[in-house]
Formats: structure tokens, sequence, C-alpha cells
């Protein structure tokens, strides 16, 4: 099987000419005549578009996990040149349903019975299709309209198939070229397999779907689905239908009342609240996946990749966004070496210059007038330039923004990201590191706390009256130990009295 996926993927190269990208490089001008036996090409014309082009026309007939992969690599430029980013960046997801009868043999392999007698009503025809699964409307008995979401039958086989070839061309990037380790692409396909593999799990899905609809269950800004959990597997998710009008009909939804420079703002501060304050943000924001309300509300579909960030994670790089907003240069590269983004004997005035060129002739200037895309490049031009090493985990970070640049364009040209993004970034960060920070680590630490201020004084005892004679050196060392044992609790008798200090003047 695997030997005729790799035939497969040699034909449709040699169709599109992508055999120039190996034969152009100088590292294999030995190869060269290799060209000289493919005979059949004497005889036709040689095809002069753009290199970009065709490796997008042989990545969407490779087919949906090579049109995934190329939609990720058009978010690393520091992997790949600009022009051809540019046009990988046009890939769409679009695969045809598979047929209904198919679709009906997951369901009843899934539930034991016709899918008719587990749903009061059942649509057999798809209402979207992508690379992974396809979506069914369906009533439940209760009388609740769900989207019912069924995996591709076979579709993990195929999958393992492309992600070992895909793994086994990393590794030759890796070693035949001189900048290939720094730029980690097999970490990068790792990445991609992880996520494919939270995709194929249609209950990981609906527990991602569940995770968002509770961090955001008051908000005014999104909404998310409930999962019928009676009726997930993990071949077949089931969830409330959603009504809403595609976010890419800016003139329906203007027609709708809906007031577009407002829902513009809320798609930033949407984005910023999933990655700094839940660290749990949806990396699949492509018009396709979001709907709006009447009322301007979003509503957010497809959970099958989300991203992670952790708390240091979210620290440098909200030091990093506030660095630059100021246009505190300075900061924005002492942040990076301490996250050790980049190599601790950099010369911080020499990377702070660097980022001041990138960044200061993009501030004071609407989006429109803004590319996200062509900054991440230079500022990963940069990152060459200074050994900046790769953070695989930023990924689709980076591509979650590049998305939510383009919405940005389509609805309000005239957004100015920037300013709506630094007040939400300045609280964020007060509440972290300010007093307010300081009484919600109390609050969180408070039980451990209760259950160590009691043994207090048996260890104070203990220490002072240890049988074996010890230096005071000794002494403290000890009580140090029994400290960082007893859940710090020096720490907590500063943490009430500070608190106590605080309180009178709230």
């Amino acid at each position: 099987m695997r030997l005729v996926r790799l035939l497969t993927i040699l034909r449709v190269a040699l169709r599109y000419r992508l055999d120039n990208f190996i034969l152009g490089h100088e590292r294999f001008d030995f190869l060269r005549w290799i060209e000289a036996l493919m005979f059949w090409r004497w005889f036709g014309s040689r095809d002069t578009s753009p290199r970009g082009e065709r490796l997008r026309l042989a990545l969407e007939d490779l087919g949906p996990i090579f049109v995934k992969f190329g939609q990720m690599l058009s978010t690393r430029r520091d992997m790949v040149p600009p022009d051809i980013a540019d046009e990988l960046a046009k890939l769409q997801d679009r695969v045809p349903p598979f047929p209904s009868e198919q679709a009906q043999a997951v369901l009843r392999q899934a539930y034991g019975r016709d899918p008719h007698e587990v749903f009061a009503e059942f649509d057999p025809k798809a209402v979207a299709s992508a690379s992974v699964a396809q979506v069914h409307r369906a009533r439940l008995k209760t009388g609740e309209q769900v989207a019912v979401k069924v995996l591709r039958p076979n579709i993990a086989k195929v999958i393992g198939h492309d992600v070992a070839l895909l793994e086994s061309g990393a590794w030759l990037v890796e070693n035949l070229w001189s900048d290939g380790k720094r730029m980690k692409p097999r970490q990068v396909v790792a990445e991609f397999a992880k996520h494919l593999d939270d995709e194929l799990d249609l209950i990981r899905e609906a527990s991602n779907c569940s995770q968002l609809r509770r961090n955001f269950r008051d908000s005014h800004l999104l909404a998310v689905p409930e999962i019928h959990w009676d009726y997930c597997t993990p071949e077949v998710m089931v969830m409330t239908w959603m009504t809403g009008t595609p976010i890419s009909r800016v003139e329906e939804l203007r027609r709708r009342g809906v007031d577009i420079p407002r829902l513009a703002r809320a798609g930033v501060e949407i984005f910023f609240t999933q990655v700094f304050r839940d660290g749990f943000f949806h990396a699949d924001m492509h018009p396709g996946n979001i709907l709006v309300q009447d009322d301007g509300k979003y509503i957010a579909l497809d959970f099958g990749i989300m991203g992670t960030l952790n708390e240091s994670d979210k620290t440098y790089l909200a030091r990093n966004f506030l660095a630059f907003f100021r246009r505190d240069y300075q900061k924005a590269a002492m942040a990076h070496i301490e996250s050790g983004w980049v190599p601790p004997d950099t010369p911080p005035q020499d990377f702070e210059a660097a980022v001041r060129a990138v960044c200061e002739p993009v501030f004071d200037r609407p989006i429109k007038d803004i590319a996200i895309g062509k900054v991440l490049l230079r500022l990963f031009q940069i990152s060459r330039r200074f050994g900046m090493e790769i953070q695989p985990q930023l990924v689709m970070l980076q591509k979650t923004l590049i998305n939510i640049e383009g919405m940005g364009r389509d609805l309000d040209p005239d957004l100015d990201l920037w300013a709506t993004a630094k007040p939400f970034l300045e609280r964020w960060m007060n509440e972290q590191v300010g007093w307010r920070g300081l009484l919600r680590h109390i609050k969180d630490e408070a039980p451990q706390w209760s259950a160590a201020l009691p043994q207090l004084p048996r260890l104070v005892h203990r220490a002072l009256h240890d049988e074996r004679p010890a230096r005071v050196e000794e002494l403290f060392a000890r009580m140090l130990r029994e400290q960082r044992r007893r859940n710090r609790w020096l720490m907590a008798i500063a943490a009430l009295l500070a608190a106590a200090l605080i309180m009178p003047y709230l």
C-alpha cells in the first residue's frame, strides 16, 4: 500500500514538474543527468506556471492530507519562500462527500441499529464535507435539531500512510539542508500528525467543543454548540444544530443589521481571550468554520484542531505583544532571550535594532495597510540571522493569527488591530502580576496553606530540638527542606500578610 502511494506521489510530482524543486538545488547538481532520461518531456511543452502554483495543484491532486499539510506550511514562512507560502495559503479543504450509504453504515456500526431508529429524522444528504468527516442534519426524538458528524470510512489507514511519507520527507530536509535542523521539520510533521490523530477521534473533538463551550458559557461574544454525549462515539459526534450567517457573507450580515466594525473588534477579543485567558484556542478559524447570529454573536464550528499554551508561553507571548504595542523593542528583545527562543549570548541591542526595523513601519496604520504575513516573514528572516529556534507549539498560533488578519480585512479594513488588542493584554498582564494576581494566587493556594499552617509549630520545634548538633547554616538548610515538603508555609505567611495590608485599600 505504501509503495503504491509513493508511486502515486512520484507520478503527480513529475506531472507538475516538482522534480525541479530538488534538481534545481545546488546540492543535487550531480543528479541533473536524470532529467535527460525523462524522454517523454522532449515531445511536450514545458510548463511555465509559477512553482508555487504547480506545488499547490499537486497537493490538491494528492488529496486532503497533503492539502492540510500545505495549509500549515503556508504559515511557516521560515521554512518556505514567500511566493510558495502565498500560493499555499490558497489551498481549500474542499472534498466531495462520500456516499450516504457509507455514512449510514458507519452509524449502524456505531449504534448497533439503523440511524432512523436512533433519530426521529435523519437527512441522508450531507450538508458539509471535509477531508476527515462530513455532517448530516438530524432531529432527536426529544425534538431538538442536531448536527451529526460522521468520520470517513478507512480514513485512518490513508492518513497513516501519508504521514509516514511526510516523516520521511522531513528527515531528508533535516539532513540534506544546512538550515534543516534549525527549522525542525520533523517536529513540525509530528505536530501535524498529532492534530490529525485528534481529528480522527470524534470523542476528542467533542471534548474540545465542550471545553470551549464551558470557557465561554456566559459570553456575549461567542456561542458554542452543546454536545449530546449519549450519541457520541469515536466515529460519530452529535451536537446542537447552530443557525447563523457565514462570516464571509458581509453584505448579508449588513442586511441583517449586524454592526460590522463591532463584529471585527469582537473577533480580535475572542482570539486574545482564548489565547491568554484560557491557553486553549480554536486553531482552525477560517471563514468556513464561523457563523454569525443576527445579534452579532459569533458561532464556532469544527473543533478538531485546537491549540494549547502553557503558562510560560502565555506570559512570554503577552510580554512580547505588549512590548511591540508600546514600541519597547528592548523589552521585546529581552523577552526573546529570557524565554530561550534565541541563544542566550545574543547581543540584546543587535536583536532590538533588528526587531525595530521590522515593526516600526507598521504602527499607526489600519489593518488594510498591514500584511501580518509579510511582517512574520521579516521576523522569520531575523530568526535565521540570530539563530532563533522555531517553537513548534506556536505553529497553530501563527496560523490562527493569519486567519484573524484575513477575517479582519474582510469585515473592516480600517480595523486597528494594535489598538484593539493592547487594552486587553494590559488588563491580562495586570491580573497576572499585579495585586489582583496576588489575590488570585492566594485563593488558589489557600487549601494547601490551610493544611500546612497548623503544622508550623511542630516543624519549628523539630528543627530547634534536633538531637544531632548542627551549625546554624545546617539548621536553616533543614528548615528550608521541611518548608518545601510542607507546601512552602513561609510563603503562605508572607502572602497572607500582604493580603492583610492590601485589603483595607480595596
